[in-house]
């Protein structure tokens, strides 16, 4: 139940945040919601990574159809993809997972490490 009330938090203030904020804002609400949902730090990655691969995949595959594939196919003829729209997207949408797991790895472990240390005190 953590997981995906984890999962839809996390994609709805990423995509909430980046309407405002630049686009690092998507590590920000990863880091939040794993410090305030707490789950186990495999399981918090799992879910900042998920959680961001999906949306900025269907973000940017929206956007890629809306235009007929032309920035895209533009884009990926630049870079080594052979002018693959789909492999830009799939990168896109990895680029923007490991940034959202990464982020919710790092307040996994801030909330396991700042309870450590109540315990000490």
């Amino acid at each position: 139940m953590k997981f995906i009330a984890a999962l839809i938090v996390t994609a709805l203030l990423s995509f909430a945040g980046s309407l405002f904020f630049p686009w690092w804002i998507i590590a920000v609400a990863a880091f939040i919601v794993s410090v305030f949902i707490h789950q186990k730090a495999l399981l918090a990655f799992i879910t900042g990574f998920l959680a961001l691969f999906l949306l900025w995949g269907i973000q940017s595959f929206y956007i890629d159809y809306t235009n007929d594939h032309l920035l895209a196919t533009k884009i990926a003829n630049v870079l080594p993809l052979g002018g693959n729209y789909i492999l830009l997207i799939f990168i896109t949408a990895l680029v923007g997972g490991l940034v959202g797991g990464m982020a919710a790895l790092t307040g996994s472990f801030t909330r396991l490490s700042s309870n450590q240390s109540r315990e000490i005190l």
